[in-house]
């Protein structure tokens, strides 16, 4: 079984500030040991380098060589994968889109759902409860 994760488990594991920041470290160090698979999506290793080089966004922001060290260590695991948008991706896009009324923050959601669906990935690990209003997809709160 493959498992994707979403941007704010890798930005937990980066914010020593935040109360989740121990149980992210864990869930990914656990996901680099292997073997099972996992995809990483090209939007959300944006939103990651994104948020935790931010200034404003994050308290302590890392040094854009730290941020893309963390990404290219994960990459280096035979095990991840990295795939972004294929051949089908618009007509997945636009089915998902179809079933829940995208604006806003819903928008790089449903992104994410179309990447998954396209690639056949059904579990995204995330704190974030939007992705509950998509079918055919478990979020799961790892830090629950």
């Amino acid at each position: 079984m493959s498992v994707t994760l979403d941007a704010n488990v890798l930005i937990y594991a980066s914010d020593a500030d935040s109360p989740f920041h121990e149980r992210a470290r864990g869930l990914l160090a656990d996901v680099a040991r292997g073997p099972d698979l996992v995809y990483l999506f090209w939007p959300v290793v944006m939103a990651y380098l994104r948020i935790v080089t931010h200034p404003r966004l994050f308290t302590d922001p890392l040094d854009p060589e730290d941020a893309r060290a963390n990404i290219t260590s994960l990459l280096a695991r035979p095990h991840i994968r990295v795939v972004g948008e294929g051949r089908r991706f618009w007509n997945v896009f636009e089915h998902v889109a179809g079933t829940v009324p995208l604006r806003g923050n819903l928008v790089p959601d449903a992104h994410v759902v179309s990447l998954m669906r396209e690639h056949g990935v059904r579990t995204i690990w995330t704190r974030d409860r939007d992705f509950r209003k998509f079918d055919g997809i478990e979020a799961v709160d790892p830090f629950a």
